[in-house]
């Protein structure tokens, strides 16, 4: 029995990245040799055990032989006379086809080193096409190091492209999906992810409704860059300087579905195109099964983030609505994740970046006011059910009145730069 480190803690020792976890690869044993030692035994689909103290994961060398259609169409040989060679095979890019022995000696039969030297995510075999959740994995993998510039070798891509063509693709889970997309979105640069499955072809495939945007023309005026897709890469992109969470970036990603929906004889306007979104965010969500949490922040973005851009326009009625809409009442961090996703949006734009967004303070101001209002500041005898909640309202409304008032008597505390600028489309 020999046992090697493998997969991506090796490939992030080699980049200085850091290790998160370590899995181990154990050849010329069985089943039996690993579960007498104390192993526990968790894998369904091939052999994988639970070291009794350290709980990493230990597997068997394994070959794999495709049967049918999809990930999950292998035949998995696990004796103990699969070499280390032919287990690192199997396995999707060279950079993570490497391994260290128990001296520390690398094992490197298919080039990963040099492909990490060089940047270069590219598959170890022409097996790669027999998993189509091998394109998710590159795209993710560049959505992780994508900083460092690392690119895909033409091979491969041509390679995700053939499979995409041949509908492998097609054979991709929901589960599998999510769970590479959200990965994805706490990496470094996320928008590589879709960048590199819009260049294979497999973005109109597993994200028709976000590849639907590219070549869609936006005003000039608003959107210098333009094309809506490009807009919907660069809020993902702001997204990511502004906040690690992945549900602001998806709701920054997504904001402007609805604007595929615009007749091609009314481009470049997309009036109403916030809640024209709303059918094919559903739409995307339930097919992928994205998380409640994640479908809230996006809808909400969706459908209210030019009232956000608009803010220093709005009455004081529709402030109040607003943040009652988005569930600002309920927790902080909704109307939080909501401002930060619409600045993102703001600052999505070619040359605008760096603008400052001084609409989030103004409607945190707002808020700050008017959330101390509440059923113990509107109790009257005699109210009762949704007079209540009217009453609640009406304060509210009244003293964010008292507000604006204030703002347009020289008292501002947030000057917007130009509330013509602060309006886009």
């Amino acid at each position: 029995m020999k046992i090697y480190l493998v997969g991506g803690a090796v490939r992030d020792r080699l980049l200085d990245f850091p290790v998160v976890e370590r899995d181990w690869l154990v050849v010329g044993a069985n089943a039996d040799d690993l579960l007498t030692q104390g192993f526990k035994l968790v894998g369904k689909d091939f052999p994988v055990f639970l070291h009794p103290e350290t709980h990493d994961e230990f597997a068997l060398a394994r070959t794999e032989r495709k049967t049918a259609p999809g990930y999950k169409g292998f035949e998995v040989n696990a004796a103990p006379d699969v070499t280390l060679e032919d287990d690192l095979l199997r396995r999707d890019l060279t950079i993570n086809a490497m391994a260290l022995d128990e001296d520390g000696e690398l094992i490197d039969p298919f080039g990963g080193r040099a492909d990490l030297d060089q940047r270069i995510l590219r598959h170890v075999s022409p097996a790669f096409n027999e998993d189509p959740v091998r394109v998710l994995r590159v795209a993710r993998f560049a959505a992780r190091y994508g900083h460092l510039g690392f690119t895909v070798a033409p091979e491969t891509l041509q390679l995700m492209r053939d499979m995409v063509d041949s509908g492998e693709i097609d054979h991709l889970v929901a589960e599998r999906v999510w769970a590479e997309l959200s990965k994805s979105l706490v990496e470094t640069t996320p928008a590589a992810f879709f960048e590199v499955l819009r260049d294979c072809g497999a973005l109109r495939v597993i994200f028709p409704e976000l590849d639907a945007l590219f070549g869609i023309p936006q005003p000039p005026q608003y959107h210098p860059e333009i094309d809506t897709g490009i807009h919907s890469l660069m809020a993902l992109n702001q997204a990511t300087r502004l906040s690690s969470k992945p549900e602001i970036r998806l709701a920054a990603l997504l904001h402007d579905l609805g604007k595929a929906k615009t007749p091609p004889e009314r481009w470049p306007s997309h009036h109403g195109h916030e809640r024209k979104g709303l059918a094919l965010l559903e739409q995307l969500c339930q097919r992928l099964r994205v998380p409640n949490g994640f479908k809230a922040l996006c809808a909400h973005v969706m459908e209210f983030h030019t009232h956000c851009h608009r803010a220093f326009d709005l009455r004081a009625d529709t402030l109040v609505d607003l943040l009652q809409m988005i569930g600002a009442f309920k927790s902080v961090a909704n109307l939080d994740d909501f401002l930060l996703a619409c600045e993102a949006d703001a600052r999505g734009r070619t040359g605008l970046e760096d603008r400052a967004y001084p609409q989030a303070d103004y409607i945190r101001q707002v808020f700050d006011i008017v959330s101390p209002i509440d059923i113990t500041v509107v109790a009257v005898d005699g109210l009762k059910g949704p007079e209540i909640g009217a009453a609640i309202r009406r304060a509210r409304c009244q003293a964010v009145d008292d507000y604006k008032r204030m703002h347009s008597q020289g008292q501002k505390t947030v000057e917007p730069t130009s509330q013509s600028q602060a309006v886009l489309c």
